[in-house]
């Protein structure tokens, strides 16, 4: 079977930072690539839920980790002023010895953006302030001073130091055609399908390719990466009963995701390798997240080792 980058979300919603960090220490020690946050101001679905702000507690975690990637699901770049972002990365970077991944995106959960009084324009616009975000922070990441004039964002001989000591790879996660794929195809390193895109993947994907082909840039240079529900059950029964229990609590919104048994979920990530997916992004189904990651690390992970 292909090799495969395994990630984790970690549980940040209505969970003490002990317990963030407790699923942090323990997915490192099972072999995980990389450790996520979403990026979000509101608990969702929830707005009054408590959740952790993904980029105060990334450097956390950096700090209690010494192997794994570190990565948010996605930011979207109207939160921030990029060039502050870029400089928030670099201390990350510095924190962590080089393991952040840059997720990014343009955002859509309108209610967070008015609630704390940020603006949130059309997609059009949204989609341009992500573009633009890109090209600042990797300039910020490599010239000494940057001067930058776009419709959306500016800086003025700005520094920006401690830089990474290499660029940190950029995830852009969504799944417009028209528009956000061709910014994947120019700028992204990861291109990151919605969890309710998975059953689409392989239409997108070649949408991607499209667009590769439309700029001149080798597909092969943007790594495929989904983001995923895992159900798993160490044997049919088992599964089934955590399989119908998830269905009632998420109705399906997080799309089909990968489910069932070890053997089932391995066919299940097999067929998305096969497409040309080399990364999963996984949020673990269950209360505490480190029972199935330890019995997916144990069952499932070696199959694509």
């Amino acid at each position: 079977m292909a090799k495969m980058h395994f990630g984790v979300n970690l549980p940040q919603i209505k969970r003490s930072w002990e317990e963030t960090r407790s699923v942090a220490e323990t997915v490192e020690s099972l072999g995980y690539d990389s450790v996520w946050f979403n990026d979000h101001l509101y608990g969702i679905p929830m707005p009054q839920l408590p959740i952790l702000e993904a980029w105060t507690a990334l450097p956390a975690v950096a700090a209690v980790t010494s192997r794994v990637q570190l990565g948010t699901l996605v930011t979207p770049v109207g939160f921030r002023n990029p060039a502050l972002l870029a400089k928030s990365i670099g201390t990350v970077e510095e924190i962590s010895g080089g393991r952040t991944i840059v997720g990014l995106g343009g955002g859509w959960y309108g209610d967070e953006f008015t609630g704390y009084g940020i603006d949130f324009p059309p997609v059009k616009a949204r989609l341009e302030q992500l573009e633009e975000a890109v090209v600042l922070m990797r300039r910020l990441w490599s010239e000494e001073q940057v001067t930058f004039e776009g419709k959306h964002f500016r800086t003025k001989d700005v520094y920006c130091a401690p830089k990474p000591a290499k660029q940190p790879p950029i995830m852009l996660g969504g799944g417009g055609e028209k528009v956000f794929l061709r910014i994947c195809a120019q700028h992204a390193d990861i291109w990151n399908n919605l969890a309710v895109n998975q059953e689409h993947i392989a239409g997108k994907i070649d949408v991607l390719k499209r667009h590769c082909d439309a700029v001149g840039r080798d597909p092969a240079a943007i790594q495929i990466s989904q983001q995923t529900m895992v159900v798993i059950g160490s044997d049919a029964d088992d599964a089934k009963a955590k399989v119908d229990k998830a269905n009632k609590i998420f109705g399906g919104h997080l799309g089909k995701g990968i489910s069932g048994t070890p053997e089932q979920c391995a066919e299940q990530i097999q067929r998305l390798a096969d497409l040309g997916c080399g990364m999963l992004v996984i949020e673990f189904f269950g209360r505490d997240p480190r029972e199935p990651a330890r019995l997916f690390a144990e069952t499932v992970m070696p199959r694509f080792s």
